[in-house]
């Protein structure tokens, strides 16, 4: 999906994209989603307004640093709380228990919530991080279904942290944005492979290069470190002091352990053709023996929103609703857990689109990443919890590749 919805984006055309189809798990791995709160009418009708992303390579070196508070996809994370990081278990996918990749950040501040304590949430970021792996992806979703949702294995996760105004990791004034700002402090060291989790495991033998697992420590060693390490240490250890421990001394690995870096550009959806509303004509002309109405109807509504501005990867609407590209697949209420830190309900908030995977430049081959949308739900009170980054919760819909 993701690969053809931009190719045709390039011509502005869609045909591709109105005859693609989206599967559903089979009968007996899911519950009917039914919610007697939802109009069905109203999921074909404009609601909020959403905030849009789209992707372009940053203008400067510096325009995606951390201090800068910057959306971003691909790239490492520029994490918003700089020592306080994820990690243990929380690194890894629950499922293959490799080192999880760095999807995207949102830079997404609540400044005006009755519901929110909107002093700590002055500059606020949701991360979201997933394995490369479709059939860990795969997993996943089929545990959406079989077990609570908060007990499941996950090989998407996203994390919430946030800050108030005057904190000890950044100035209280607004960045210049002309490549003199800089944060307060130092940061945690990272994992010299990677760039994107905490390297708590130093190289024994020149005590610089730094990891956040053994995986990438044993990447590192056979890819280029093996012969560096000697050389590193000769060069940025004089035999009279002691060593930093510091990542930034570490050439970083040519590596593809990460997808190619873009900042996330915002703009207002489009609205509506008002040529193209038919949406009930249009969706029963796309039914075919292995989908119901109501699945056409919801392929056909998703379309019709994507196709106003085919290369949006992201959608923004706190607290409304996804734009599903299918019905038989979403959550219901209860299969979204209450926040873990206060017991708040979770609600949704951004949505990830499947467009992101051609800017990743990932092959549309048999078993490549892919899925039909990434619906991200977080804790309505965004509460300060005890941890820098809590944990928030995320709903996986696929493609037809699932099959």
């Amino acid at each position: 999906m993701s690969r053809e919805v931009i190719t045709n984006a390039n011509d502005g055309s869609i045909v591709n994209l109105t005859s693609m189809r989206i599967s559903s798990l089979d009968d007996e791995e899911y519950e009917e989603y039914d919610d007697e709160d939802d109009d069905d009418d109203e999921e074909f009708e404009d609601g909020a307004p959403v905030t849009l992303g789209f992707v372009e390579k940053p203008k400067h070196e510096w325009s995606l640093l951390r201090h800068l508070f910057p959306s971003k996809a691909g790239g490492t994370p520029a994490w918003l709380n700089p020592v306080n990081l994820p990690s243990g278990k929380a690194c890894l996918c629950d499922i293959c228990g490799e080192p999880l990749r760095f999807l995207l950040q949102a830079y997404a501040p609540i400044v005006d919530d009755p519901l929110v304590d909107t002093e700590s949430t002055f500059h606020r970021t949701l991360f979201v991080f997933m394995c490369t792996s479709m059939s860990c992806l795969l997993q996943d979703q089929h545990e959406q279904w079989k077990h609570h949702p908060e007990k499941g294995s996950r090989s998407v996760k996203v994390f919430r942290s946030q800050l108030p105004h005057h904190n000890q990791f950044y100035s209280s004034e607004p960045p210049k944005n002309d490549g003199s700002d800089k944060p307060l402090g130092t940061a945690a060291p990272l994992c010299s492979w990677c760039g994107t989790w905490k390297g708590d495991k130093v190289c024994s033998n020149c005590k610089r290069a730094r990891y956040c697992s053994k995986t990438h420590q044993a990447i590192h060693w056979s890819s280029t470190h093996k012969t560096q390490c000697r050389t590193i240490d000769l060069m940025l250890q004089p035999s009279n002091s002691a060593p930093t421990n510091s990542s930034d001394d570490i050439p970083k690995a040519a590596s593809n352990a990460t997808w190619p870096e873009y900042e996330i550009i915002n703009e207002d959806e489009p609205e509506l053709d008002p040529g193209t509303s038919n949406v009930g004509a249009y969706g029963n002309a796309l039914r075919n023996d292995n989908e119901d109405e109501g699945d056409a109807k919801s392929w056909a509504y998703f379309t019709q929103r994507i196709a106003r501005a085919p290369e949006q990867v992201l959608r923004y609407s706190r607290r409304e609703k996804p734009l599903w590209p299918m019905l038989s697949g979403r959550p219901s209420k209860t299969d979204i857990p209450k926040c873990s830190s206060c017991g708040s309900d979770r609600a949704f908030e951004f949505q990830i689109l499947p467009q992101l995977l051609y800017y990743f430049d990932v092959k549309n081959e048999y078993n490549s990443l892919d899925w039909a949308t990434i619906a991200v739900y977080t804790c309505e009170a965004s509460c300060d919890g005890s941890l820098a980054y809590e944990e928030e919760f995320c709903w996986v819909q696929l493609t037809s590749q699932s099959n």
